[in-house]
């Protein structure tokens, strides 16, 4: 394309931009370059897609599909689907692997690097630093995502979709950040996440799991407020859009351990069945989110189920999970939903290196883990089923971040009209690259990875810089080439710096720069638990303790 030509053609789209300021969904600055050599094409693509979801809709009764998302804690890359890698380390996950030759693998699937921020990517299109929200909290917090964000849930219900949410959650403790406030018709899910619930609980406590909590003489202690009793947070909450919020299957004075995350686990999956099958008996088109937290499981006090030649405690767990996701997978194929149903199955970030030994699960491909922004940390297999639509036991190399599934999954529910327009959405549509299998039809083709507020490492190709530090030159700044060296290790810096350099800290810079136009805000405050009708007198004065010591820097 000429020259003059492709200015043309980013005149138009800027002048047509800033005429529909109020309609047009905002992205970050690299989509507009993008956009600019390819807007002819994507053009012709988003006619090919209108007319195949118009054609879907048409022999499904004028409707668009039902959506099954799954989120596996902890799993990273070759963890699922590949049955030679679970060969290697001695475990079986047969009912995904079937699974994932159904449907397309997508390879290059980026997360955060941790639990909270990939969830609040993914139920928002945001960046997580966006809002605040780039950071993993365990116990009592007192914040979580505004009720200014409009998440998938309530994109979709827009739409005419029924909405409900099962599992973790681990977006916040107080009442506006829970999924029942936050577009899901109904929600039963964990308030806050496995560190409260398998790492320092009684049993992992006595297991020394968790050390110094209540393991020694504390005769010498003069806080007693210091130390978190798991017992004393709330656990999980239930409730319908509107209605009451309750805490169940924990009374007063009862203590959390391992077989009450047992009861928990089994009833997040019972529950998850039920709602399928309620969901099923509506005339509408339906959101079912499943969130498991196994396999994290940290304990051996009451350890049943499956056993592995691995015998990781996490590898164990892994292998009930598969037989609960077979099950699932099953009464899709029995209520006759999987023709019409998009189903999603991913981890949310690498898993837990610092309990790789014991938990059985340690990096294969990538380098790190959980927390990290090495690849390893935010590299996840991940998964997509639309049979006749997605093309099954597909591959896709084309760079997809875990925002990107709110604006495609709202392309194929036909419910992008509500995405909101007065922010920046990170996620873009790449609804062509999978519906065509075709990875030149993708729109994005860079990623920029944060450590909480941070940003740390830049991917655009294959080629990654880790972010040099202040006043550090990037063309000496370390350089990987991800097809050559998957695990980081053996710098590229000045072959690619000489040249490529700069090109990084424009895209960093252009990042900031879209920063200033649309500034970062506060996540939401507010008083743990407010709102949950039943809060046991424990837990009660775990929050007194909280606004306390949370008013204590006030003094």
């Amino acid at each position: 394309m000429k020259f003059s030509r492709l200015l043309l053609i980013f005149a138009g789209f800027a002048a047509s931009h800033a005429h529909a300021q109020d309609e047009t969904i905002k992205h970050d600055a690299e989509f507009y370059i993008l956009q600019a050599q390819h807007a002819e094409q994507w053009a012709r693509d988003d006619a090919a897609v209108d007319k195949a979801l118009a054609g879907f809709r048409e022999g499904n009764g004028g409707n668009p599909p039902n959506i099954v998302s799954v989120l596996i804690d902890d799993m990273g890359f070759g963890d699922m689907g590949i049955p030679e890698l679970n060969a290697v380390r001695g475990y079986e996950t047969p009912n995904i692997n079937v699974f994932s030759d159904q449907a397309m693998r997508m390879v290059r699937m980026y997360t955060e690097p941790s639990c909270t921020p990939t969830r609040v990517a993914q139920m928002t299109g945001r960046l997580p630093v966006r809002m605040g929200m780039g950071d993993t909290t365990v116990d009592i917090a007192g914040f979580g995502l505004p009720g200014e964000e409009v998440t998938l849930a309530e994109v979709l219900k827009e739409a005419g979709y029924a909405t409900s949410h099962v599992g973790k959650w681990h977006m916040g403790d107080i009442a506006e950040s829970w999924a029942m406030n936050q577009g899901f018709d109904y929600a039963q899910h964990a308030v806050h996440q496995q560190g409260q619930l398998t790492i320092f609980n009684d049993d992992a406590i006595r297991e020394q799991v968790s050390v110094a909590i209540r393991d020694y003489d504390d005769k010498y202690t003069l806080d007693g407020w210091f130390r978190p009793d798991s017992a004393a947070m709330m656990t999980v909450i239930e409730g319908e859009t509107g209605g009451p919020i309750r805490e169940i299957r924990m009374e007063a004075g009862e203590r959390w351990n391992a077989a009450k995350y047992d009861e928990m686990n089994q009833a997040f999956q019972d529950k998850t069945l039920a709602e399928l099958e309620r969901l099923a008996m509506q005339q509408q088109p339906f959101f079912l989110q499943y969130w498991p937290m196994i396999p994290l499981d940290n304990t051996r006090a009451g350890r049943d189920g499956p056993k592995s030649a691995n015998g990781g405690l996490y590898v164990d767990k892994m292998q009930l999970l598969d037989q609960w996701l077979g099950e699932l997978f099953a009464r899709i194929d029995e209520l006759g939903l999987a023709e019409n149903t998009v189903v999603v199955v991913m981890g949310d970030n690498g898993h837990f290196t610092k309990y790789a030994p014991q938990s059985g699960f340690t990096p294969l491909i990538y380098a790190g883990g959980k927390g990290d922004t090495t690849e390893g940390g935010v590299r996840v297999d991940a998964f997509i089923r639309w049979p006749g639509m997605i093309e099954a036991d597909g591959l896709l190399n084309s760079i997809i971040h875990v925002s990107d599934l709110y604006t495609t999954l709202s392309r194929f529910a036909g419910a992008e009209q509500y995405i909101p327009t007065d922010r920046l959405v990170d996620g873009v549509d790449q609804s062509a690259a999978l519906l065509f299998a075709d990875e030149s039809k993708g729109r994005r083709d860079h990623v920029i990875i944060y450590s909480v507020a941070k940003p740390e490492a830049i991917v655009k190709d294959q080629l990654k810089l880790k972010l040099p530090g202040p006043g550090e030159n990037a063309i000496v700044a370390k350089f990987f080439d991800l097809y050559r060296d998957t695990r980081e290790e053996y710098s590229v810096s000045t072959e690619v710096g000489a040249w490529g350099g700069q090109e990084f800290v424009r895209i960093l810079g252009r990042h900031m720069a879209r920063k200033e136009k649309f500034p970062d805000t506060q996540p939401a405050f507010g008083v743990p638990y407010e709102g949950v009708e039943n809060i046991r007198p424990e837990t009660q004065q775990a929050v007194e303790a909280f606004l306390i010591k949370r008013a204590s820097s006030q003094q």
